[in-house]
């Protein structure tokens, strides 16, 4: 995902010749200060990975459950630091745990760096000034150990063909890495040993996306059950961050597209349509599923609409047949990424 910062309007016809730009390359404090974050992100991801492989009960702390609602404040904070610490010691005892966590943070950081470096690259070519990518570290266990990564565009975009380019190469990019990790995923699936009881508390369900479901038919592989699978959990959260990334509002990568394709008037509508539909998406997937997440992503769009969207320097100029090609092929995309309801939760 790229943010943008608002540039000049418009004031030259879209004949009009622009000088070459060239971006100022990165220094050498910004490679360290984006090294340090990567890294991070490495350490926590594959701690998140081996907390998603682990069986918890091998880790499980062994605490009183506290007797009041008040004592969950310091029991909280300690149950994870311990069953962190528990994590890492069985990790050292079996490196095939070890191995599991590495496999799932490389995969799902190869899928986020393609999509940044997707952005960065295409900034590059039309020296816009922008930032390395920044990867953000999250905590294990509460997550996939990553909040994700972005880069900071610092210069107005030049064309609508530069706004569009930008926009599309990180999704695009980041597909590209998603579609080898999604087949191994699906090659290498098999069934959790013993049934799953449905009528078990709390049981979280990763329903299958649909590019998941097309290369399971197509490989004749069945999806029902999946033990932990270190590709399988990296497509599916790589997929979840490309659909969302690809909705048709505000500054998000979609955003770009649709303002770019069809103008400041339509994005503002299309924009205000999707939020409206993902708001009743999360009631939907609360009341059905079980799941309120939804609700945290219509607060983010909402967010999102609330910021205007920059103008490029030329919004003249016209796309051309091939880009035209490529928001189709971009929205196909999108509809191969995007599950309606992506958790349930009995």
């Amino acid at each position: 995902m790229s943010e943008s910062v608002q540039s000049i309007p418009p004031v030259f016809k879209s004949e009009t010749v622009y000088l070459p730009r060239v971006a100022s390359r990165p220094t050498a404090r910004e490679w360290v200060r984006h090294a340090a974050l990567f890294a991070l992100t490495v350490l926590t991801t594959t701690l998140a990975g081996g907390m998603l492989a682990v069986n918890q009960a091998e880790i499980e702390p062994n605490l009183a459950v506290p007797a009041h609602w008040f004592d969950y404040a310091p029991y909280i904070p300690t149950y994870y630091a311990l069953a962190l610490s528990n994590l890492i010691k069985y990790a050292l005892v079996h490196p095939t745990l070890f191995a599991q966590g590495a496999t799932f943070a490389a995969a799902l950081l190869a899928i986020l760096l393609a999509h940044e470096s997707g952005h960065y690259i295409a900034c590059r070519r039309y020296g816009v000034a922008a930032t390395l990518p920044f990867f953000l570290p999250g905590p294990p266990g509460l997550g996939p150990g990553t909040f994700g990564a972005f880069i900071k565009i610092k210069s107005p975009i030049p064309t609508r063909r530069a706004l569009f380019d930008i926009g599309v190469a990180g999704p695009l990019a980041g597909f590209a890495i998603i579609i080898p990790v999604a087949i191994v995923a699906v090659l290498t699936a098999h069934p959790e040993p013993t049934p799953i009881n449905d009528a078990t508390s709390g049981l979280v369900i990763f329903n299958d996306p649909p590019l998941l479901r097309l290369l399971a038919h197509l490989l004749h592989v069945s999806l029902d059950s999946v033990a932990f699978n270190p590709f399988y959990f990296a497509a599916w959260i790589g997929l979840l961050v490309t659909s969302l990334n690809l909705l048709p509002v505000g500054q998000l990568d979609g955003g770009h597209a649709v303002f770019a394709v069809l103008g400041a008037r339509v994005h503002k509508w299309i924009g205000r349509s999707a939020f409206l539909v993902m708001s009743l998406v999360a009631y939907l997937g609360w009341h059905w599923h079980g799941a309120p997440g939804g609700f945290i992503y219509a607060v983010l769009l909402f967010v999102m609409l609330r910021v205007r969207h920059p103008q490029a320097e030329d919004e003249i100029e016209p796309l051309g047949r091939a880009r035209q090609l490529v928001a189709l092929l971009t929205l196909a995309v999108f509809l191969l990424c995007f599950e309606l309801f992506p958790l349930t939760i009995k």
